[in-house]
């Protein structure tokens, strides 16, 4: 394996099974899980509906790639079709949100035929050349190099950067007009894609109708938007079940871009647009793993039960109780400089006490003695990762958020 794949933790941990909120190690070491394999288990782990779907799937037939009639596939297509509110909407899959927005960029710049592509500070799309091209967080961006122009705008931290000390208000309104601004200096680019909340960069989002005013500026220049819910859609944001819905005033986006939770632990991804932008490629292109018959199966049934069980309605309830009860705990602990988020997608930035300088050492050894006190959690953010991230399973439980909060605020204590 190559030096750049780390792991957690100085005495890393091999995950051998879960089941609900909790998984288990090669030692036998029970966790509650607070990160759900990077927001990738939204729903539960071990779920029966998505095991049984999966295995009867298995039974017939695993694979076929594109080129051929596919029915679970279809099927998912026309849910989410009819969920992400784009009018005349077609779904292209594929097998991870990586691939996701690379399809996303090769729509929008074939569509507009430009190559400039907007982006946010602080911002993740992803690990190819491609997506890490548009990546605005220095540590996981390896290079420079890049097939498209991307310019890189403000809005994306409500809390740091020139604009902090404004009001939700005037922090809108100097970010529309840092993106005119940019606008002025360039032909006018393909899209903006941005993440209603960046999760790599340590679950920070802007006010609430940013990206609408963002759009109306935008949409004069046909410039296209592409919201990046790999890890806030599927109602894990609580109060919507798009992360882009918090900014609703202009209507839903051009193109929408999933992964990570739709299946569950399975890799899913996709890509959601207008037929006009879908359509709009000249050339062949199929997708030989994404929309293979296994992987929908399991899609179809954790979207059923997600939905059935109300899951983003839990993640309201339970991430509004838990991000006050973090809140509570770290009151006035000299390293926390704030607890952020909504629904289960919760961060806690760390820095080093007196001061607003991050404190990555110290988010490492949060991170160490959550781990010995039975919970995994994960971290990130733009400042040399200094913000714990907590994104549990959508079903998590009253008592289970108490229990992580407790053992959270242990972690805290330890080190202030």
């Amino acid at each position: 394996m190559p030096d750049w794949l780390a792991l957690y933790y100085d005495d890393p941990i091999e995950i051998t099974h879960g089941e609900g909120r909790h998984v288990w190690d090669s030692a036998g070491r029970r966790y509650l899980d607070f990160f759900g394999g990077i927001l990738t288990t939204m729903t539960a782990h071990a779920l029966p509906e998505v095991t049984k779907a999966v295995t009867e799937q298995a039974g017939r037939l695993l694979h076929s790639s594109t080129l051929y009639l596919n029915r679970p596939m279809v099927e998912l297509a026309e849910r989410i079709a009819r969920l992400s509110g784009i009018p005349n909407a077609r779904v292209f899959f594929t097998a991870s949100g990586t691939e996701a927005n690379d399809t996303a960029l090769l729509l929008a710049t074939a569509y507009r035929r430009s190559n400039t592509v907007l982006a946010m500070r602080n911002s993740y799309h992803g690990r190819s050349f491609t997506a890490v091209g548009i990546t605005g967080n220095r540590g996981w961006s390896p290079t420079a190099l890049s097939p498209v122009q991307t310019l890189y705008v403000h809005g994306g931290v409500r809390t740091r950067g020139p604009f902090a000390h404004l009001d939700d208000r005037a922090f809108i309104d100097a970010c529309v007009a840092d993106l005119k601004d940019v606008l002025g200096h360039t032909r006018p680019p393909a899209a903006l894609i941005a993440e209603p909340v960046q999760g790599v960069g340590g679950f920070t989002s802007p006010p609430d109708g940013l990206f609408a005013a963002f759009r109306e500026v935008l949409a004069a220049q046909g410039v296209l938007w592409i919201a990046d819910e790999v890890q806030t859609g599927w109602g894990r944001t609580g109060d919507h079940f798009w992360g882009w819905q918090a900014h609703a005033r202009s209507g839903p986006p051009d193109i929408v871009t999933f992964a990570k939770g739709i299946g569950n632990g399975m890799s899913i991804g996709g890509v959601v647009a207008r037929a006009e932008i879908m359509n709009c490629l000249d050339a062949n292109s199929i997708s030989t793993f994404g929309g293979t018959q296994i992987t929908m199966a399991a899609g179809l049934a954790n979207l059923t039960y997600l939905l059935e069980h109300d899951l983003q309605g839990n993640a309201r309830r339970v991430g509004g109780l838990l991000i006050e009860r973090l809140r509570a705990v770290t009151a006035g602990l000299p390293g926390v400089r704030e607890v952020r988020g909504r629904g289960l997608m919760i961060g806690i930035e760390l820095v080093k006490p007196g001061t607003d300088e991050a404190d990555p050492r110290a988010a490492a050894a949060v991170l160490e003695a959550a781990r010995h006190g039975g919970l995994l959690i994960g971290k990130g953010g733009g400042h040399d990762s200094s913000a714990l991230r907590i994104a549990p399973p959508l079903s998590l439980t009253v008592a289970e958020a108490e229990e992580g909060a407790a053992i959270l605020e242990n972690a805290l204590r330890s080190l202030y």
